[in-house]
């Protein structure tokens, strides 16, 4: 494997100045333990400057031209896809992904930037119908004010973009934060923004401790809208300080997404969809498989073929030459987390249908199916954000319904099945925000993501997402 070292530059964005506070933190690969750079390591002190920044310079960014921003956005978008295979290479060796899903993210936040460009100049106001001879009524929208955009690890560029995006369109100006485990490409990407010729102050990216730059950002009075994907936990912290100043929460939170497969089902689909829906960035994402629940008249069947396509699996660094099936966990505290879910299950009672894999290094979990897991588990309760899932049977869809909904999470599910009248009820009765149907992979820019339940409030992506960042102004003009 060739290291991808990444230059020293600075790596903190502050009202246009790319600078770095004198404390550091190294980014290594969890693959390999391998440095992939640094960055430097702010504070309160600095995400309030930068917070100070954006205020200043919202005026001017709301009062642009749509054509303007929605230049600068696109010349952004182009600027990311073009050095896609660049910023992927370093998002592959910061977060131990497979180099061509790292890439391929980098492609899709690209396309974030591309569509909103697009959208921002869409009419966004009404003329409503009067029903006062003397009077009309319209409204218009108008950008919210300083946005704060904090996002995780698992895809720090296309999560972040999300959020940027719309928000940018809309003309709202951004404090961002990213994650530290993998901070390196997603500073890259807004790098591009600022070479789009975005003005000073319009976006800012502090590094540093997330309880402290969260809490500096929400407690600074020109911050009005807190953008926030990860936990369920954090995410009721952050909506909790959110109150306090009465700032818009927007949560895209954990999920527990059950996969049904039912006896009418393409098994040949299923199971590749499977693989996708439960091992894409090793099972390291909101909206991946949790838990699957089979058919009894399929169950067999299905089982067999998911364990061989799982047992067939390669498993090395992202980097490597060929390229693995599947890379390591972001760290060895989440191989522990989900090592010890898969422990509880099998000592309870359940049963392993995959084989054993010659891991090759700490951060690495192996891949693992389990049946007959009892369903007060944590593998059956819990989200496990690694690449291990159970297999559950059922023979009733109002059954396997029920269970499917009976979690506190309600971010995605996925289903299969040839019956379009079921289609139908299940979309209708699935408690989530994201459904798949036949389709592992349902997320697409111009389709809002968000989630029911404890996993979320608000919507981004698609139209929706470009409206929570702005806010409605109703006029009314006497004649």
């Amino acid at each position: 494997m060739t290291a991808v070292m990444m230059s020293d530059a600075p790596t903190n964005l502050i009202n246009g100045e790319w600078l770095d506070p004198p404390r550091t933190r190294d980014v290594t690969n969890p693959a390999t333990g391998q440095r992939v750079g640094r960055i430097g390591f702010g504070g309160a002190e600095q995400a309030r400057a930068a917070a100070d920044a954006a205020a200043a310079a919202f005026e001017g960014w709301a009062a642009a031209p749509a054509r303007r921003r929605a230049d600068i956005l696109l010349r952004a978008s182009d600027l990311i896809a073009e050095r896609a295979d660049r910023i992927g290479e370093l998002l592959a060796a910061e977060a131990g992904k497979r180099r061509p899903e790292a890439v391929a993210e980098v492609t899709f936040a690209a396309e974030y930037f591309r569509w909103f460009a697009e959208q921002a100049r869409r009419p966004n106001g009404t003329i409503v119908p009067h029903e006062s001879p003397g009077r009309r009524h319209l409204t218009i929208r108008r950008p919210a004010g300083v946005v704060a955009g904090l996002t995780p690890w698992n895809f720090p560029c296309s999560i972040q973009a999300r959020k940027l995006a719309p928000a940018l369109a809309a003309g709202c100006t951004v404090v961002a934060r990213v994650s530290e485990k993998a901070p390196l490409a997603a500073t890259e990407m807004i790098r591009c923004l600022t070479e789009a010729g975005l003005p000073a102050g319009v976006v800012n990216l502090v590094h540093g401790p997330a309880a402290e730059i969260t809490d500096a950002y929400l407690t600074h009075p020109a911050v009005r809208v807190v953008s926030f994907t990860g936990s369920t936990e954090v995410g009721r912290s952050i909506m909790a300080a959110a109150g306090a100043r009465v700032v818009r929460p927007l949560l895209e939170l954990g999920g527990a997404a059950p996969f049904i497969v039912f006896d009418d089902a393409d098994l040949d689909a299923a199971v590749e969809g499977a693989l996708i829906a439960k091992f894409r960035n090793t099972g390291q994402s909101c909206i991946a498989a949790n838990r699957f629940f089979v058919h009894d008249a399929v169950f067999a069947d299905f089982a067999a073929r998911f364990a061989a396509a799982v047992d067939a699996m390669t498993v090395g660094a992202g980097l490597s030459a060929p390229v693995p099936d599947l890379t390591c966990c972001i760290d060895d505290d989440r191989v522990a987390a989900v090592d010890g879910m898969v422990a509880e299950a099998m000592d309870a009672g359940a049963k392993r249908i995959t084989r054993g894999f010659d891991l090759p290094g700490p951060c690495f979990a192996a891949p693992t199916l389990l049946v007959d897991v009892p369903e007060h588990v944590a593998l059956a309760r819990r989200e496990i954000f690694g690449p291990a899932s159970g297999i559950f049977r059922f023979d009733d869809e109002d059954d396997v319904l029920a269970r499917a909904n009976d979690t506190e999470m309600g971010l995605a599910a996925y289903f299969y099945t040839r019956d379009s009248a079921r289609t139908w009820r299940l979309a209708e009765r699935l408690d989530v925000g994201i459904l798949g149907v036949n389709n592992p992979l349902p997320g697409s820019v111009f389709v809002p993501m968000g989630g029911t339940k404890q996993s979320g409030l608000g919507r981004e992506g698609a139209a929706l997402g470009l409206e929570e960042f702005e806010e409605t102004c109703s006029i009314a003009i006497g004649l």
